[in-house]
């Protein structure tokens, strides 16, 4: 990774100007080199600037990580009307959403810098994890509104991670190759399963009967 050169480092002139360069820095050393890799002085060089300006702004790395590593969407206000509705389609519209967010070089480097930090680093695996399981697995549950609804929610979550994981961050191929259409078409049954479809069983021992259409 090509490093600036150091006549360059020093205060930028305006502060919002040097704190947004230092976050975009780390957002792309978070999902590039893990939590671990990027280091406060690794951070610096990649935004042009002193270290002690890094701390200056965000304190520590750990809570540079929480400030500019957060989802690029608000999952409260877009998940839950995405699986609510005509029950039939919401695999396709959650699959649709879900690529095209991680088909944007911005929004994908927050998401797979988080799954990175969670499956490394546990000094930021529970951090990341409330993103997750409270909010999006949150949000889902509550547009489904089933009562299995948070094993439902949890499973689609769990599509989504290893989807991130396996495309974006270790690049299998030739899933990483693979067409956004043709992606979305790929998990649309699972996703579709997940939310409304029969599972084996559910909390209590009962076997679930799914979501009928809407």
């Amino acid at each position: 990774m090509a490093t600036p050169n150091r006549s360059r480092r020093g205060r930028r002139p305006g502060t919002s100007d040097t704190r947004e360069a230092i976050a975009e820095a780390a957002r792309r050393c978070f999902a590039e080199l893990g939590y671990d890799r990027a280091s406060i002085r690794v951070v610096a060089e990649q935004a042009g600037v002193d270290p002690a300006l890094v701390m200056h702004f965000f304190g520590s790395k750990q809570k540079l990580f929480v400030s500019v590593m957060s989802l690029p969407f608000e999952p409260e206000d877009v998940l839950p009307a995405l699986v609510a509705g005509r029950s039939s389609e919401a695999g396709l519209r959650l699959a649709r959403f879900i690529v095209g967010v991680l088909e944007q070089p911005q929004p994908r480097m927050v998401i797979t810098g988080m799954v990175r930090a969670a499956a490394a680093e546990p000094e930021v695996a529970d951090l990341v994890r409330d993103a997750v399981s409270s909010r999006m697995v949150g949000a889902i549950a509550t547009g489904l509104a089933v009562a299995d609804a948070p094993l439902r929610a949890s499973l689609v979550g769990s599509q989504i991670i290893g989807v991130v994981m396996a495309r974006y961050v270790i690049r299998v191929e030739p899933l990483a190759s693979l067409a956004p259409d043709a992606l979305v078409e790929a998990l649309t049954p699972n996703l579709q399963r997940y939310l409304t479809g029969p599972l084996p069983l559910v909390p209590g021992g009962e076997r679930a009967r799914g979501a009928g259409a809407r």
